[in-house]
């Protein structure tokens, strides 16, 4: 038998991290005690509260059924008080909320609710290489627009604006940004909108870093008239340490919300009812809760910035999210040759800034999902 994948295939590559993580496991295999700083999966626990609601909640034999679609009313709730209270955005549970299972799922169904051959979607570099990946497979046509560090990593709107924008229906933003921390503002997101309202262009903002290392945390959906052209994912995966649980949620427009549960409600039975539960109670968690997670993200950080200084990096000290993001010293031609020197030499991995994109090539960036003596011990290796 000679059975081929599907020729979509060929348009994308398995995921850097997926590939990576098995030469470290391969390393750690022979012997070699090999230091990840490079996936940004937090380290530290949900709220106890949150996992006694999970324990709790899962004894019950009637909580185990198929659940509906878009999640029971107290889990949309809990999204809508969640989004009012810190964003302040009125979101209506029923309509303008889809429960998804984790924000990467709903990056794909929304590809897939929204592009097919012909489109055009625009997707930042350096970004989340999913972006491009998930529009490539359905069937649209990815068009780069470059960030630079001279625009504080924000796009050139008005450069965008001069070229031919007639096949580009959704535009792919991510802020707080990864991989650079870099934040936007709302003049920026204005901007955006009226951007997007002028070449009939749907806007989605992938937001889960809002609430690390960021005093003010904002959603594009808080800018008047945004909800006509624009869709948020978010996610609990770092705001509330479940990436493993995978739970996230769509917010937008009802129109669009319901496109995407048309082929979200192909793709799977609902989420367990248990984990719905639980994750109502970590979107109760006070003020308190995200304050005590970034006084120690804080600490880790600065950290970091010391390994960053011993590499001979350049970095802004004000940026946001679970990772640092560096330029590299001129002696080094990419951060693909720095990543792999301090893995070979030091056996400390550091994700190198070009998986992101071709504006990455001379950066590399730190996950800070790390005890600090980790990046101590980091410190020392690339020393000695």
């Amino acid at each position: 038998m000679n059975i081929q994948p599907a020729s979509r295939m060929n348009l994308v590559q398995e995921y850097y991290f997926s590939t990576k993580l098995k030469q470290i496991a391969d390393m750690r295999a022979k012997g070699i005690d090999v230091l990840n700083l490079g996936i940004g999966s937090p380290d530290l626990p949900p709220s106890p509260e949150t996992i006694e609601a999970l324990a709790e909640t899962a004894k019950n034999p009637k909580n185990h059924a198929y659940q509906s679609y878009v999640g029971v009313p107290a889990f949309r709730e809990a999204f809508a008080d969640w989004y009012q209270t810190y964003f302040n955005v009125t979101l209506n549970p029923v309509t303008e909320i889809l429960p998804l299972l984790g924000s990467k799922e709903g990056i794909m169904h929304i590809s897939m609710t929204y592009l097919e051959a012909g489109d055009e979607v625009l997707v930042p570099n350096p970004g989340y290489p999913t972006y491009r990946a998930a529009s490539l497979l359905a069937g649209a046509t990815v068009v780069e627009y470059e960030l630079s560090e001279d625009r504080g990593w924000l796009p050139d709107l008005k450069e965008l604006a001069k070229k031919d924008l007639s096949k580009v229906k959704l535009m792919w933003v991510n802020y707080p940004h990864m991989p650079t921390g870099a934040k936007a503002n709302k003049a920026f997101f204005e901007e955006l909108r009226d951007f997007a309202k002028n070449h009939n262009i749907l806007i989605v903002n992938d937001n889960p870093y809002s609430f690390i290392l960021n005093d003010n945390p904002m959603s594009i959906l808080s800018v008047e008239g945004m909800k006509d052209v624009a869709l948020e994912l978010n996610s609990l995966s770092k705001s509330q340490n479940m990436a493993g649980w995978r739970v996230g949620m769509l917010a937008g427009k009802a129109e669009y919300v319901s496109n995407v549960l048309r082929f979200k409600s192909n793709m799977d039975s609902g989420m367990f009812l248990p984990l719905q539960l639980a994750a109502v109670k970590a979107l109760q968690n006070p003020k308190s809760w995200y304050d005590e997670l970034n006084a120690i993200y804080k600490v880790r950080q600065q950290t970091v910035f010391k390994l960053m200084d011993l590499l001979e990096c350049e970095y802004d000290t004000a940026q946001t999210g679970m990772f640092v993001w560096a330029k590299i010293p001129e002696k080094y031609t990419s951060g693909y040759e720095l990543s792999d020197l301090i893995l070979e030499k030091s056996a400390v991995f550091i994700t190198p800034g070009g998986i992101f994109g071709s504006a990455g090539d001379r950066y590399i960036r730190i996950s800070l999902c790390a005890e600090v003596s980790l990046f101590e011990n980091a410190i020392m290796r690339i020393k000695d």
